[in-house]
């Protein structure tokens, strides 16, 4: 007995169907919705973080580096947390640098390859989500953006 061209793929095709997909990872570099910044998201303690790598403004006008509100520089500021919260998701914290005020977050990549993140106070339907994408673009001294 011979498999033709058509059972060879539909037994190709249930085997791949029994593998489970990887979800995709926002492993990465994210230009933040407003472009003012590059959030450089990895692995860390089993979930990810996300830490400031890029931003338009590097000197403030007096010509100080911009601070978070503890006085740390905010460059290289760890800002992100999440944990796996199913396939394809995750969820967690996300602080703002300026305020340093934290929120729940979710983050989902979309099929275009986007990141949506989606910050909130009590429940997601109390939050607003943006979209972030990715950052291919080198990154200069001081996490001064060449793009």
């Amino acid at each position: 007995m011979s498999l033709n061209g058509f059972g060879a793929a539909l037994i190709l095709g249930a085997a791949l169907a029994s593998v489970p997909a990887r979800a995709a990872s926002p492993d990465g570099r994210w230009l933040t919705q407003d472009r003012g910044g590059v959030i450089e998201i990895g692995p860390c303690d089993g979930g990810l973080c996300g830490r400031i790598v890029g931003m338009n403004e590097t000197r403030r006008r007096d010509g100080s580096i911009p601070t978070d509100p503890q006085g740390h520089p905010t460059c290289g500021l760890t800002i992100l947390h999440a944990e796996p919260d199913g396939p394809g998701q995750w969820s967690g914290h996300i602080a703002d640098p300026d305020t340093g005020t934290a929120w729940n977050c979710t983050l989902r990549l979309d099929a275009a390859d986007h990141l949506l993140l989606r910050g909130y106070v009590l429940l997601p339907l109390f939050g607003q989500t943006q979209v972030w994408t990715r950052y291919p673009g080198p990154l200069g001294a001081g996490c001064a953006m060449t793009q």
